[in-house]
């Protein structure tokens, strides 16, 4: 019903254009009788509107769709930003302390403020490759789940933002760290877990560091490129780096 009431709206305004159009037109016969010169106006404005329609389909939507994907993507950036400054670097922490290969790649992760976009790009390389493994007894079970569980409504509330629509490695990042959260606080015993156990939850686990490590490398890009002073506290912040301290010196 609602469908039907729009289209007959736009049906009459449409009718009520040309009619009004129409009596303009007859307006100006009634005046004037130059219907030559009305007719050379008419053409003229018709054949402009082909022309019209490519500027503003082609043109003006396409600069003002770009300027709203700029838009979102910086709130989504937002987004992004308040995710690791709340539990995401945290988590970044512990689970790169329990790589067994990060000694290879570290070195290669202390970014600096005189990286370049190339720089940038070389480290996601890595990192894409980076098999991502976790030693499961370095992981302190009953800290992480602690940490999850305070976390967890802002992370619901993370998820629940329209933006993420756009972000579709972001959104899989907070659904795995959802699942972890659930395999975690389903256990009441987490300290005396059978090896096949700790054995599944290395992979939640693994699966949870694998995205993380892309979203971080992305997300100080963009710190980089846009908020330097967000840089710089990042940079003296880096879970990559076990020397690391937000204390300048």
């Amino acid at each position: 019903m609602k469908l039907s009431r729009f289209f007959n709206w736009q049906i009459a305004l449409a009718l009520a254009l040309i009619v009004t159009s129409v009596i303009l037109y007859f307006i100006h016969y009634a005046v004037f009788h130059d219907p030559h010169h009305i007719f050379i106006y008419m053409v003229g404005d018709i054949a402009f509107v082909p022309i019209e329609v490519l500027m503003v389909t082609l043109i003006v939507h396409r600069m003002l769709s770009h300027r709203e994907k700029r838009a979102l993507l910086e709130k989504l950036n937002m987004v992004i930003g308040v995710f690791f400054s709340d539990v995401g670097a945290g988590l970044l922490t512990v689970f790169s302390d329990s790589d067994p290969g990060l000694d290879e790649i570290k070195g290669q992760l202390i970014c600096s403020a005189d990286w370049s976009d190339r720089e940038f790009s070389d480290a996601s390389r890595l990192l894409k490759r980076h098999n991502c493994d976790i030693d499961i007894e370095k992981v302190d079970l009953k800290s992480l789940r602690d940490l999850l569980i305070e976390k967890r409504e802002g992370l619901m509330r993370l998820l629940e933002n329209p933006t993420l629509l756009e972000h579709d490695t972001f959104t899989h990042l907070l659904q795995a760290v959802f699942h972890l959260t659930e395999e975690l606080s389903s256990r009441d015993d987490i300290d005396n877990l059978p090896d096949s156990d700790r054995a599944h939850l290395a992979g939640d686990v693994r699966r949870v560091y694998s995205l993380l490590v892309s979203e971080w490398i992305a997300y100080m890009k963009h710190l980089k490129n846009n908020y330097p002073y967000l840089f710089s506290l990042a940079m003296r912040t880096n879970p990559f780096d076990q020397s690391a301290s937000p204390v300048v010196r």
